[in-house]
């Protein structure tokens, strides 16, 4: 079995404040606003990529932000949310998947609790702290680089991982990443090939367990030794696009 695991923002869809052409459709509405677009081509593509193998999206999102999301390309049975921390199966949580992933963050309680402390007391956070599902944790800020650094100097690396993506600020277990669900996943269907396309620090262990990775021209987060493929978009061309057309390549 093959699986096409991908992220999603940034990566098959963008948000209105990305230029991906005019011939594109909206697949996101957040209090009646038109948020986040695929191309047409897009579109197109992944129709095909469902129809021939089996879609798999990973996302840092919520199950509430997942959810919000329609491509309109019928139901997808199987989706990784909260970093893999979750696994929708036909939209309902499989709890046994989420009990192991409790187990798994279980070691680094103390470290969130502790990121949660410096969050609160943090002048530049501009949002509520957040404990996603118990998984990890979540806020803003306006200084998101300084807020990184700080946490990066109090907090244990060897447990947690920090990340930003703009103004946003996350705290997760090191046991709790893309690539730790990507083998997972490979177990709970038996799939014995795997291709993986993101963006993002987020995705450097999704990409790293795969067999075939996808990442844009600008990619800048380093991977560690790899035995897979690492395809490069080319620079100008939509990433979503190339990463459709790769990998119904390879699906012939």
């Amino acid at each position: 079995m093959t699986l096409f695991t991908s992220d999603l923002d940034n990566t098959l869809i963008y948000s209105y404040k990305h230029d991906i052409g005019g011939k594109k459709r909206n697949v996101e509405l957040y209090q009646g606003r038109e948020i986040s677009f695929v191309t047409e081509k897009t579109y197109s593509l992944l129709q095909e990529v469902k129809r021939r193998t089996l879609f798999v999206p990973v996302t840092t999102r919520s199950v509430e932000q997942y959810k919000r999301i329609d491509f309109g390309i019928g139901d997808i049975r199987y989706v990784l949310v909260c970093n893999g921390g979750l696994l929708l199966v036909d939209g309902e949580k499989d709890l046994s998947w989420y009990a192991a992933s409790l187990d798994f963050v279980k070691p680094c309680l103390d470290e969130l609790s502790r990121g949660m402390e410096i969050l609160e007391k943090e002048p530049t956070r501009k949002f509520e702290i957040r404990f996603i599902e118990n998984l990890f944790v979540f806020t803003k800020c306006s200084a998101p680089e300084k807020m990184i650094a700080v946490l990066k100097n109090q907090l244990d690396e060897n447990l947690v991982d920090v990340f930003n993506n703009g103004e946003k600020i996350y705290v997760l277990p090191k046991s709790l990443d893309k690539g730790s669900a990507i083998r997972r996943f490979r177990k709970y269907l038996g799939a014995d090939f795997v291709i993986s396309a993101g963006d993002s620090e987020f995705d450097v262990p999704m990409i790293e367990n795969a067999d075939i990775g996808l990442i844009p021209s600008d990619f800048n987060w380093r991977l560690g030794s790899l035995k897979n493929k690492i395809l490069r978009n080319v620079p100008g061309k939509i990433f979503s696009d190339f990463v459709l057309e790769k990998t119904l390549e390879f699906l012939v």
